[in-house]
């Protein structure tokens, strides 16, 4: 029988009967919406001499050309003694087996990243907290992440989120403890319970194990620290500086944070662009404050001597504390905001500490120990003392009204008053400045109204 040709195939009508291509190639005649189809098998006699079939395509979906690629080498098979049927059985068996392999692996793969997505570690756990609440510190959270990758990461870092207890929390709480860095314990434990409290919230686990954790029993009940410097230890301050080998950026800050009344850090992070000398104003944004308030100090005479004696010996135009290496962007930044305190606390020790300075007593007071923050405190009682009301000294700390009903109607700042208030502290830190020769009359020991 002749070849089948395209034009013969497209010639067929529905209802035609069965075509054939030789060889053992058959075509059914099917009628479809777009008019015919052939459907071709190969019949052949198997290996049990069984009359059997394979489909070697449809016509016009393949190419006639291609129906007779399959058939041929359907025949082929069969001269070899290989049964095609079989042999597609088997090759789909192996795709079915493939694809049963495929699916175990992505099964084990889905299982393995559940697991480790539920044995979260308290590293990851503290990654996530950093990206996700740390960073919206002030400092981006710099000194928390020091912390908690100092003492809370290599104690239990390792371990999965929900195997924590409180025991091993405890545990490196006393650790800390044995180092003598009481209020750091505090510290500690506080970074700690709100990294779990993250947890909690994203739940990673039901229960904080730092519940039942109280700070008392680490690092003691904290208590507000109350230390001022008395006017003899201001004397006292003012010939300790002179020979305590402070750089004098350093000791002008000491003078500045008395007579403002600022925090350190407020200092440390202050840049030129926000100080007036002309107009006698120092602006803080509030960026830089604690409680995110801007405030305005006016500058007494006293502080705007110390900022013009600052202006004179800084080598940046930026910033009054500019810090002696750049930033990790090449960037020329201010001081790191314990700076100060490090210099101040390093000339108040029993011993110096290794690299440091080995002024150790310099600054050491009749009174004890002190801190840029006893400075603020002291630089407010002397407001109280001179008579300073105690709302106007409240402002001039920055401190925001706690009374909601008062701060949403009593909008006044008062800006005459608190430029007064800085104004007769100013006065009487230059009188006590004074050569210990000159009379300086006491303030009676008076109560803040």
């Amino acid at each position: 029988m002749a070849n089948l040709t395209e034009l013969e195939l497209k010639a067929l009508k529905p209802g035609a009967g069965p075509v054939s291509d030789g060889g053992g190639l058959f075509g059914k005649v099917v009628e479809t919406k777009k008019g015919v189809a052939v459907y071709f098998e190969y019949r052949y006699r198997g290996t049990n001499d069984k009359l059997r079939s394979v489909s070697c395509g449809a016509w016009p979906k393949q190419s006639l050309k291609r129906i007779r690629e399959n058939h041929d080498n359907y025949r082929t098979d069969v001269r070899r003694g290989l049964d095609p049927a079989e042999l597609i059985a088997l090759a789909k068996l192996k795709d079915k087996a493939d694809h049963a392999e495929a699916v175990a692996a992505e099964r084990s793969r889905l299982t393995e990243v559940a697991s480790k997505a539920a044995r979260m570690t308290v590293r990851d756990l503290f990654d996530q907290w950093a990206a996700v609440d740390l960073k919206a510190r002030r400092d981006g959270g710099a000194e928390a992440r020091r912390m908690v990758e100092k003492d809370v990461l290599p104690a239990i870092g390792v371990m999965a989120v929900e195997d924590v207890r409180k025991g091993h929390v405890a545990a490196m709480l006393d650790k800390v403890k044995a180092r003598g860095v009481a209020r750091m314990v505090n510290v500690i434990l506080s970074l700690t319970r709100q990294m779990f409290l993250f947890a909690v919230s994203r739940d990673y686990i039901e229960q904080d194990p730092t519940t039942t954790l109280k700070k008392a029993a680490f690092g003691g009940k904290e208590t507000e620290r109350e230390r001022t410097l008395s006017e003899d230890e201001i004397r006292e301050l003012r010939q300790r500086i002179q020979t305590a080998r402070l750089s004098q950026p350093t000791a002008l800050a000491v003078w500045i944070m008395l007579s403002t009344c600022c925090r350190v850090g407020e200092l440390s992070t202050a840049e030129w662009s926000h100080v007036d000398l002309e107009a006698r104003e120092w602006f803080i944004p509030g960026a830089n404050t604690k409680n995110g308030d801007p405030l305005t100090v006016a500058l007494s005479d006293f502080a705007l001597e110390q900022f013009q004696q600052l202006r004179d010996v800084q080598l940046s135009a930026r910033w009054l504390f500019p810090a002696s290496k750049l930033d990790s962007e090449g960037s020329e930044t201010h001081i790191d905001e314990k700076s100060i305190t490090k210099q101040i606390k390093d000339r108040q020790r029993a011993k110096p500490l290794k690299g440091r300075t080995q002024s150790v007593d310099a600054l050491l007071l009749s009174g004890g120990e002190w801190t840029p923050h006893d400075l603020r405190r002291t630089g407010a009682t002397l407001m109280g003392d001179l008579g300073v009301d105690s709302d106007v000294i409240d402002r001039c700390l920055n401190h925001r009204e706690q009374n909601r009903i008062k701060r949403t109607y009593q909008r006044s700042k008062r800006e005459t008053d608190m430029a007064e208030a800085w104004k007769v502290l100013g006065e009487r830190l230059a009188l006590l400045s004074r050569p210990k020769s000159e009379n300086v009359v006491p303030l009676p020991a008076t109560k803040r109204k």
